[in-house]
């Protein structure tokens, strides 16, 4: 394929919403609600693909990551890969803002291929990953001080999910890694251990280090699902997090190197239908969770 290339969509990979470790705008979301996340999803899959795509020049990558933030915000001449969002921002009067911060993410990923320490890694996932859960419950009209900080906290843990199941592919491909320095240096791994068949001890205590710190990441959102009003959103957040468990878990063990970490389609229901009957099952002390959530935030103010 040409580096070229004239728009965001002569790079799409092919890659859809069904293609992710995690469920995307699933079955339990309601149907009214749907269109609007997938109509998010595929204006940052194409913007993700421009990003990874392995011809094309970081300042070709920018440009065109630009063209599709001026098309979303009409800034510039319209994009197919933009125009479904844009009526659905429209429709719902939301601010391009989550959509043009996965921009910056992507830019990012143009000219930048290492990261320093946990704080840095985190910078990023403020980026590329946080935005999309509080896209997601802005559509559901939830509350941002109540909901934001424990979402952003399972969306950074599932975006360093992805990076650690991943580690091999991204260096190996775009020459990307999202494993800390500094975490590789404690260890005495260099970033060319990635392209071992297998991992090394050393390499291995790195992703079980940054699993260990995901995991808390994941038990910091774990009351998101309770907080949540709308019950469709509630169960699906819940089937999400607990797979995030189950994964992370797999990465304390498992080498993402030589060894699939995902589950099978059965494992992924049984894992999934776990957290939504835990959620279910709680449902009824909500107002107790709210109220013990209320004095959080008031005590330590909401995550910005």
């Amino acid at each position: 394929m040409s580096a070229t290339l004239d728009n965001a969509t002569d790079a799409r990979s092919g890659k859809g919403h069904k293609d992710e470790n995690f469920p995307v705008a699933s079955h339990l979301i309601h149907p009214k609600n749907r269109g609007a996340i997938l109509a998010f999803y595929d204006f940052v899959r194409a913007g993700d693909d421009v990003a990874d795509h392995a011809e094309l020049p970081p300042e070709r990558k920018i440009a065109l990551l630009d063209r599709l933030a001026d098309a979303l915000t009409g800034k510039g001449p319209s994009d197919p890969e933009a125009e479904p969002l844009k009526r659905e921002l429209a429709t719902r009067g939301l601010p391009p803002t989550h959509a043009l911060e996965l921009l910056d993410a992507f830019r990012l990923d143009a000219v930048k291929n290492r990261y320093e320490d946990w704080d840095d890694l985190i910078a990023y996932c403020r980026l590329s990953a946080m935005p999309v859960g509080r896209y997601v419950l802005d559509v559901h009209g939830e509350n941002p001080a109540v909901v934001w900080g424990p979402s952003d906290a399972i969306c950074a843990a599932l975006q360093i999910i992805n990076h650690l199941q991943d580690c091999a592919k991204d260096y190996r491909r775009n020459d990307r890694v999202y494993l800390p320095r500094d975490v590789l240096d404690r260890h005495g791994v260099t970033v060319e251990a990635l392209a071992a068949d297998r991992a090394s001890p050393a390499l291995r205590a790195v992703i079980r280090e940054l699993a260990e710190r995901t995991m808390v990441l994941l038990d910091e959102g774990a009351i998101l699902p309770d907080l949540i009003d709308d019950l469709r959103l509630s169960l699906e957040i819940a089937a999400i997090h607990r797979l995030a468990v189950v994964l992370t878990k797999g990465l304390l063990t498992r080498d993402p190197l030589s060894e699939k970490v995902h589950h099978g389609k059965a494992g992924f229901a049984l894992t999934a239908l776990g957290g939504i009957a835990a959620t279910l099952a709680r449902r009824p002390l909500r107002s107790r969770i709210l109220r013990r959530q209320a004095m959080r935030v008031a005590s330590h103010g909401a995550r910005p």
